[in-house]
């Protein structure tokens, strides 16, 4: 009998008839007790007839209905401790900071070390055509374990868009449980037989893997995958000896994601980027019968219209067998111009939006400057309405036509190895930026987004997410195809199938 209806004490309170389904792992439990005390699951001990509840497994803690569940342990809120942070009135925020403060979305709370998986899902949120995708999804398709996870992070998008903390908990539980079967590496255990912390890196890697293969973008089986259309780019990549007079090898690539390498004289994101499109490689010659230097130069063919960079800021001490981070204070703009990494081919196509942009940026200064003679007519035409110009070329939805991204979401690390310390997303809504912290969320400031470029022990970006930089038009000036990006391109919007 999987499923009983048991009663919960905690303290001097009863809560009767709780639904507890045993063929869940005993975190989702757990994660129905916080719904109810408030006591966070690594603080709770759970305990019936004499026994205490294990995270991974329900042996010898036998339930039957209306059996007597003994819950032990009080929230963080009851532990005084000094404020971090200097109290902010609302009388103090500005019109943004207030708007966001007063409608705060949920946040997901940490299972024992889960940070970077609810880190991971709170950056991915903020891709529109994404999450309406897996509000969509129907869970019911199957798909082995990459189906499992998909229908887990659907559950949980469903749950951030318009359930409570109850229901955050359980799907954040649930979710977990599919990232686990999916990624089994991910499931380790400490020493004390707590989950271990694990990479927020790996963690995105399966998640967007398992997306790619069940999310499509049309209802033909053999549709191109969201996934691919909207994170996928392309590189013309060309290989020439150093060391021999052999004609350049050209080929094709695909990326899901640019990597960021820091080394001693890259002190910003644009030249690490760079770094690492002209690189030497080792690698056997034919004419040489050997291995030798080679170099690689990488050109973006294809931009994706929400591109992920990487920080790789994790490498392997072998003396102390951990993944030692480095610290490295590495810069990294608001707004990102990728122009320079692209071929001459797509730097052509690029041009004419990229115009658009300037001629609009030229005509908000001319105006600026002319402020104080404008006529009644004037200013009245300014209150026209204003269309989004599509950010894809017109032949291949989810490309990003003009080589300008805005950042919208940073996932940043705190500690000194990828096994330890603790993952927090950093995104943007609207105008404004929010800290989610697991269940914590509150507004900050962009300047604070900025400073989490590292060169020390605070929170440090190691995953960046940019969408693409929108232009907005009087109506009269739309282009033929008009979209609000919010919901997908017009004519052809993500669908999710099995």
């Amino acid at each position: 009998m999987p499923k009983v209806s048991v009663k919960v004490k905690w303290g001097k309170e009863m809560y009767p008839d709780v639904e507890v389904n045993t063929d869940d792992e005993p975190v989702v439990f757990k994660a129905q007790i916080f719904a109810l005390t408030g006591v966070q699951p690594e603080r709770q001990k759970v305990v019936c007839k004499g026994v205490t509840l294990r995270d991974d497994s329900w042996a010898n803690f036998k339930l039957s209905n209306n059996a007597l569940v003994l819950v032990m342990g009080s929230k963080e809120e009851d532990v005084p401790a000094a404020p971090v942070e200097q109290t902010r009135f609302v009388e103090d925020m500005n019109e943004s900071e207030l708007a966001t403060a007063l409608d705060l979305p949920e946040g997901l709370i940490n299972l024992g070390n889960t940070c970077y998986m609810n880190a991971t899902v709170q950056c991915l949120k903020t891709v529109p055509e994404l999450k309406n995708a897996l509000l969509g999804y129907d869970p019911s398709s199957g798909g082995g374990t990459a189906g499992g996870l998909t229908s887990a992070l659907s559950e949980t998008m469903r749950a951030l868009e318009s359930g409570g903390a109850g229901a955050c908990a359980a799907a954040a539980a649930r979710l977990l449980n599919a990232l686990h079967a999916a990624a089994p590496r991910l499931a380790e255990r400490g020493a004390g037989g707590q989950l271990a912390q694990q990479d927020a890196s790996e963690c995105w890697t399966e998640i967007v893997r398992a997306l790619r293969m069940r999310l499509t973008v049309a209802p033909e089986p053999n549709s191109k995958s969201l996934i691919e259309q909207y994170f996928g780019g392309t590189l013309d990549v060309e290989l020439v000896c150093s060391e021999a007079d052999e004609p350049p090898t050209r080929s094709n690539e695909t990326f899901l994601q640019l990597s960021c390498f820091i080394s001693q004289d890259v002190k910003y994101l644009q030249s690490g980027l760079r770094s690492k499109m002209a690189e030497q490689i080792t690698k056997m010659s034919e004419t040489l019968g050997r291995d030798a230097v080679y170099t690689k130069t990488s050109k973006i063919s294809r931009l994706p219209a929400y591109l992920t960079v990487q920080f790789v800021r994790f490498y392997y001490k072998e003396k102390e067998s951990i993944n030692a981070k480095i610290l490295k204070d590495v810069k990294f703009p608001l707004e990102l111009d990728v122009y320079e990494l692209c071929s001459p081919e797509l730097q052509e196509r690029l041009t004419p939006m990229r115009n658009k942009f300037k001629e609009l940026e030229d005509a908000s200064v001319e105006k600026s400057l002319n402020a104080k003679n404008k006529s009644h007519g004037d200013s009245k035409k300014e209150n026209k309405k204003r269309s989004i110009v599509p950010y894809w070329f017109e032949n291949d939805v989810g490309s990003n036509n003009s080589g300008y991204y805005r950042l919208q979401a940073v996932l940043t690390h705190r500690g000194r190895s990828s096994s330890s310390g603790h993952y927090v997303a950093w995104v943007a809504r609207g105008d404004a930026w929010l800290r989610c912290d697991d269940d914590t969320v509150s507004p900050v400031t962009e300047e604070e987004v900025l400073k989490l470029s590292g060169g020390g022990d605070w929170h440090c970006a190691y995953l960046l997410l940019y969408g693409p930089k929108i232009l907005e038009v009087p109506e009269e000036e739309e282009e033929p195809m008009v979209t609000d990006v919010t919901e997908g391109p017009a004519g052809n919007p993500p669908t999710a199938l099995a």
